[in-house]
């Protein structure tokens, strides 16, 4: 799937030398995808995310999957704010991705094609959260720039996967 470029240099830094084949580093696709599912409200629409928190799971993100289920998403969270870049090598199904401030709200929304090793970059430099949905998510919902991530919800799965919530998520 996606992930910042910076989690990408650091887990390829770390896999120099690991056999590559056309899929990509071996060590990405032996990675054990991040299977728990999280409630996540936003706007008016609660949806299921997962939360990758390792490097490894940063990295792969949403790679090597064939699809990915309605209402279903990758939420990324960083610790500080900051421009924002992902891309789709290996991920074989389009989507979109909203990147979010840290009050949570909404700023841009960008498609992003299946296997498209070109970045997709945020236009602002104040990202603290990028979701990842299904291509057309957004326009489905009415979710429009503006609308807001629940912060709570946010923080609960943050918990529940062992990250201290305060790291992620301001008051």
């Amino acid at each position: 799937m996606i992930r910042t470029l910076f989690a990408t240099l650091v887990l390829l830094a770390s896999t120099l030398g690991t056999a590559c084949s056309n899929d990509g580093p071996a060590a990405l696709r032996a990675a054990a995808p991040v299977a728990e599912l999280f409630p996540l409200k936003v706007g008016e629409v609660t949806l299921q995310v997962q939360v990758p928190l390792t490097d490894a799971e940063l990295a792969r993100g949403l790679m090597f999957r064939d699809s990915l289920d309605p209402d279903h998403g990758m939420i990324f969270c960083y610790r500080e704010p900051g421009q924002k870049s992902f891309w789709m090598n290996n991920v074989p199904i389009p989507l979109d991705i909203g990147f979010f401030d840290s009050e949570g709200v909404l700023r841009e929304i960008r498609s992003m094609f299946a296997y498209d090793r070109r970045s997709v970059i945020s236009s602002r430099s104040d990202v603290r959260y990028a979701l990842e949905v299904n291509k057309g998510w957004y326009q489905r919902n009415n979710i429009l720039p503006g609308a807001r991530i629940d912060l709570a919800d946010l923080a609960s799965a943050l918990k529940a996967r062992g990250a201290t919530a305060a790291d992620y998520v301001s008051k």
